[in-house]
């Protein structure tokens, strides 16, 4: 069936791949404050083999952020592509301290210092990454104060000038503070979590109106959805996954519709993941979703969605029934 390969980020008229790749898994351990938030111990060479092996299929689109790993992930992106960064498209993210060498990130202290900070987090991003321009620079603080964005858009479009980026976005569930950020001119992107069993039809009208593209994080439902995992997994303590909240989400509706969903999603050949890949893709033109990798397999396995494509609307709207069956 197949589809076209490429999408476009938003009205910035950069082209990249409709599928991207997520790096938060390969940044290695880390803490938030004082809690875990990397996905537990990692392999430097094999994230970089998956890298390139998702780049060998077709996949040039790579989103990162200076929180994963405390810089670590950034580094191993700049790894990956020494020699073909003009071949790739790289999105990072900025809006806390980090310290490297302690492997830890903490929220700012002082109102306003997200700005006051914005030009240094830039550089220090530029320098990890071995480039001279970030394509993507996203906003890393999802429930941000709205009436103090548009301080940090006005900030983002002075690194535009400067010739630092080439456009940005939020990573936000908000879509009053996508909107807030869709007011600049070279705003072209949301990031927002969004798959089969969450849906974002608020963050995609929004979309819709400014011209901008939907990223996608938590395609898969961080592991959820590829029907690895079921709620007796257990994860490491240093595994995000291990918190209580995402346990929760093994439970309830969602669960028990999951086996009927997944029927519809690998129809035709596609595994779990390939499926939930493809409803993203025939949900919205817009969207490029970003599972993360760890390994050249699951390179391997998210590139094959490709060649798939979108789902069908029949298919669709037997998931939308299914779910909708679920919640009545």
């Amino acid at each position: 069936m197949g589809m076209p390969v490429k999408r476009r980020l938003g009205r910035s008229g950069i082209e990249v791949s409709a599928l991207g790749i997520g790096t938060w898994a390969i940044g290695g351990p880390w803490d938030f404050g004082t809690s875990p938030a990397g996905w537990g111990e990692v392999d430097d060479g094999e994230s970089v083999a998956a890298l390139r092996s998702a780049f060998d299929r077709g996949i040039g689109f790579f989103d990162t952020a200076a929180n994963y790993g405390a810089g670590h992930a950034e580094r191993i992106v700049a790894r990956a592509f020494t020699g073909k960064r003009d071949e790739v498209v790289i999105a990072t993210k900025f809006g806390y301290r980090l310290d490297e060498a302690g492997k830890s990130v903490t929220e700012y202290d002082q109102d306003g210092e997200v700005v006051d900070r914005l030009a240094a987090d830039c550089e220090a991003s530029l320098r990890r990454l071995e480039t001279d321009v970030i394509d993507l620079y996203q906003f890393h603080i999802n429930e941000y104060p709205v009436d103090k964005a548009g301080a940090v858009r006005d900030a983002l479009e002075e690194l535009v000038v400067a010739g630092k980026i080439r456009c940005y976005g939020w990573s936000t569930d908000n879509p009053d503070g996508a909107r807030v950020f869709a007011l600049g001119e070279h705003c072209a992107t949301v990031q927002n979590n969004m798959n089969v069993v969450h849906d974002a039809p608020e963050i995609l009208a929004v979309c819709d109106e400014f011209d901008l593209a939907s990223i996608n994080r938590g395609p898969l439902g961080m592991g959820l959805l590829t029907g690895k995992y079921t709620k007796d997994s257990a994860f490491e303590a240093n595994d995000v996954r291990s918190a209580g909240w995402f346990k929760d989400w093994f439970h309830g509706p969602i669960m028990e519709s999951l086996p009927a969903i997944r029927e519809v999603l690998t129809a035709g050949g596609r595994t779990p993941a390939q499926g939930a890949l493809a409803w993203l893709w025939a949900r919205s033109g817009r969207t490029i979703p970003i599972p993360g990798i760890r390994t050249t397999a699951q390179s391997e396995e998210n590139a094959g969605a490709l060649a798939f494509g979108p789902l069908t609307r029949a298919q669709m709207i037997e998931i939308e029934d299914l779910l909708h069956n679920r919640s009545s």
